[in-house]
């Protein structure tokens, strides 16, 4: 069996070689059972999930631990592993960094979200939230998208947000800390959020027409990153069903009525089958909201462990 650290995973996931693997595999036959998703201690504040997924080739199962807690004693709030198998024999053949896939796969497909879903044009890009995702998110958004102006919030850690920003200025990005996320969102064309928040760090009001939202970081019906009233003026797509019950901005939408059953417009899966980009109207709203699929994690995994 092959072991794939954290720095051979990341090599192998480059965004121009993941975010087109991603397109092909998502349109593929696949077995993608409901992860396992437990609330642990006595708060229920940790979660672990465990998710599964095998085509015709390999199957693989992604352990994850969320300890929302770990940042105050400076380590990172997640940890996982996956492993990678034999789809005709069962026979382990790689372990994954779990935490790199994971990390590449969450900002990749949302990046891939943007590819189909924003404006072509889009040249100004809100970066909301600086963590161990957030910090991944400016390169794959730069494989799809011409991006000149990159801004970049946390509103629980400006001091991040002032390190991310500098860290891509020496790189040669243009991007900027900024404080006032209603007046950044307003000159955004792409907002990407990736928080652990439980209270909305983006208003609706603040959403201007024509801009597109990735939502990252809620996976739990319990956090939010914007207010659901959005979602029902916006053209919402999804990576997959789980998040109509598992992301709290579609939940909360779907039960309040502000978001109706079959007001969600497609999945991505449906996106990438289709040949060309679908048409956006003038001053249409779109949100992609990706709670993560085990499908993605094989994909990467495959990826990783075939090298190509």
């Amino acid at each position: 069996m092959q072991y794939f650290d954290a720095a051979q995973t990341g090599q192998r996931l480059s965004y121009d070689v993941l975010i087109p693997a991603l397109r092909a595999g998502l349109t593929r036959p696949a077995s993608v059972p409901p992860r396992h998703h437990h609330a642990m201690g006595a708060d229920g504040e940790a979660t672990l999930l465990i998710m599964p997924a095998w085509d015709s080739e390999y199957l693989g199962v992604k352990l994850v631990d969320v300890f929302p807690r770990n940042t105050e004693q400076g380590l990172p709030a997640l940890s996982s592993a996956y492993v990678l198998a034999d789809g005709a024999t069962g026979r382990h053949v790689a372990l994954i960094d779990g935490g790199e896939l994971t990390r590449r796969r969450t900002v990749g497909t949302a990046a891939l979200g943007a590819s189909l879903l924003s404006r072509a044009d889009s040249r100004t890009h809100l970066i909301v939230g600086t963590g161990h995702i957030g910090s991944a998110v400016h390169d794959a958004y730069a494989a799809v998208r011409d991006i000149e102006t990159t801004l970049i919030a946390d509103p629980h850690d400006h001091a991040g947000a002032v390190r991310l920003a500098a860290a891509l200025t020496e790189r040669g990005a243009d991007a900027v800390a900024v404080s006032d996320v209603e007046a950044a969102a307003g000159r955004a064309d792409i907002i990407t959020t990736a928080t652990l928040a439980r209270e909305p760090v983006l208003r609706d009001a603040w959403i201007a027409p024509g801009t597109h939202l990735d939502l990252i970081g809620s996976f739990r019906p319990d956090m939010h990153e914007v207010e659901s009233s959005l979602l029902g003026r916006s053209t919402v797509v999804i990576d997959g069903d789980v998040a109509r019950t598992e992301s709290g901005e579609v939940a909360e939408a779907l039960a309040t009525g502000a978001l109706s059953g079959d007001g969600i417009a497609a999945t991505l899966p449906d996106l990438c089958a289709r040949a060309e980009p679908r048409a956006r109207g003038e001053g249409e709203i779109t949100v992609f909201k990706t709670v993560g699929t085990g499908l993605a994690d094989l994909i990467a995994a495959v990826t990783v462990y075939s090298g190509t």
